[in-house]
C-alpha cells in the first residue's frame, strides 16, 4: 500500500477519538472557569446564622462598669458578663444535708448585648423573709420578676428563688441589680431568717361577714365555716378545648379570721402582660407574693399564676385585691 494512503487512513481512524478528547477537555476547562454554585441555606437557617454571627460580633457589655456598680467581680464567657453572690451567710440543710453555695445556693445575674441595648437575666436565692424587700426593690428599679418558686424539698430554713429579667443600658441594669442586692443585705442585718410575716394575730374561729366584701368585690361569695371565697374566672384554650374556672383557670381569694383581723390567701391567674402590674399592686398593699409560676403547658393564651398571702382588716384586703385586679385586662 502506498505510504501516503496509509497515513491518511490512520489519520481518519484517529480523528473521532481526537475530537472526543478535545471536546471533553473543553468542557472541563469551561466548568473550571465557571463559578461553582453552592446551595443557599433555607431562609430560617440563614436567619439563624446571621443572628449567631451578629451576636458573635457584638461587643459584650462593659464588664468594668458592671464591676464598679455592683461591687462584684464579673466572669466573662461567650460574650456574657456574669456576677454571682454565694449565699454564705445562710446555713441551709436539705434533707438533713448542709448545702454549699456550689450546690445551687448562689444568686447570679448575667448581662448580654442585644442590638443597641443590654439584656439582664438573674436568679436570686433568698430566705423567705428576704422576698418582700427584694421583690419591691427589683420592681421599683425597673426589673421584671418572672418567677418565684422553690428548688428544693425538705430545706431548712426554706429558700425561694426569684427569677429576674430586664432590658436597657448596662449602667441602668447594673444599678437596678445593685439596689436589689442591697435589699438582701438590709434584711440580713438580722442574721437569723424570720419564721413568720408578723402582723395581727388571726382568731382560730372565723367570723368573716360576706356582705361588706361582696360590695367591694362586686360579686357574691361562697360562705363556709365563717370564711368567704370569691372566684373570678379567666379563659384559655388547651388541647383544643376552652378552659375556665372549673378547670382551675381563675383568680380566687379566701378570707378567714375576723373582720378586724383577717387573713386572705389565693391565686391570681394572669396573662404574661399583666404580671408586673399585679405584682406592683400587691406589694404596694403589703400583700406577700409567695409563688409565681405556670400550672399548664401549651395553653393559649399563656396563663401565669401568682399565689399570695395577706393579713389585716378584711375590707382593706378586699380593696387591695380589687386594685390589683384593676390592672388586668377585662
Amino acid at each position: 500500500m502506498d505510504v501516503r494512503k496509509m497515513l491518511v487512513l490512520r489519520s481518519s481512524r484517529a480523528r473521532p477519538q481526537l475530537r472526543g478528547d478535545v471536546a471533553a477537555t473543553c468542557r472541563a476547562w469551561s466548568e473550571d472557569r465557571e463559578p461553582r454554585r453552592r446551595p443557599f441555606p433555607a431562609p430560617p437557617v440563614a436567619a439563624m446564622l446571621l443572628l449567631v454571627v451578629a451576636q458573635a460580633l457584638a461587643a459584650p457589655p462593659d464588664e468594668g462598669l458592671i464591676a464598679r456598680i455592683t461591687g462584684l467581680e464579673p466572669e466573662v464567657k461567650a460574650g456574657v458578663v456574669k456576677v454571682s453572690v454565694p449565699r454564705t451567710a445562710l446555713t441551709i440543710t436539705v434533707d438533713g444535708v448542709k448545702l454549699e453555695p456550689f450546690q445551687g445556693l448562689t444568686s447570679w445575674a448575667a448581662f448580654q448585648t442585644s442590638g443597641e441595648g443590654t439584656i439582664l437575666m438573674g436568679d436570686l436565692a433568698l430566705a423567705e423573709d428576704e422576698v418582700d424587700a427584694v421583690m419591691t426593690a427589683a420592681l421599683a428599679n425597673g426589673l421584671s420578676v418572672t418567677a418565684l418558686h422553690n428548688h428544693f424539698a425538705f430545706d431548712h430554713p426554706s429558700v425561694l428563688f426569684m427569677h429576674l429579667d430586664g432590658t436597657g443600658t448596662t449602667e441602668r441594669l447594673a444599678t437596678a441589680l445593685r439596689k436589689t442586692l442591697d435589699a438582701v443585705q438590709q434584711v440580713r442585718r438580722t442574721p437569723v431568717p424570720a419564721e413568720s410575716f408578723g402582723g395581727p394575730e388571726i382568731p382560730a374561729t372565723s367570723t368573716i361577714e360576706p356582705k361588706p366584701l361582696e360590695a367591694i368585690l362586686g360579686r357574691s361569695g361562697q360562705v363556709k365555716n365563717g370564711m368567704v371565697k370569691f372566684v373570678f374566672e379567666r379563659k384559655t384554650t388547651m388541647h383544643g378545648a376552652e378552659l375556665g374556672a372549673a378547670m382551675g383557670v381563675s383568680t380566687w381569694a379566701v378570707f378567714a379570721g375576723s373582720p378586724e383581723s383577717a387573713v386572705v390567701d389565693g391565686d391570681f391567674a394572669m396573662l404574661e402582660s399583666e404580671v408586673q402590674g399585679v405584682l406592683k399592686a400587691l406589694r404596694a398593699a403589703d400583700i406577700h407574693v409567695v409563688a409565681l409560676h405556670s400550672h399548664m403547658l401549651h395553653e393559649q393564651p399563656r396563663i401565669v399564676f401568682l399565689h399570695y398571702w395577706g393579713k389585716g382588716p378584711a375590707d382593706g384586703l378586699a380593696h387591695a385585691l380589687k386594685k390589683a385586679m384593676a390592672t388586668q385586662r377585662k
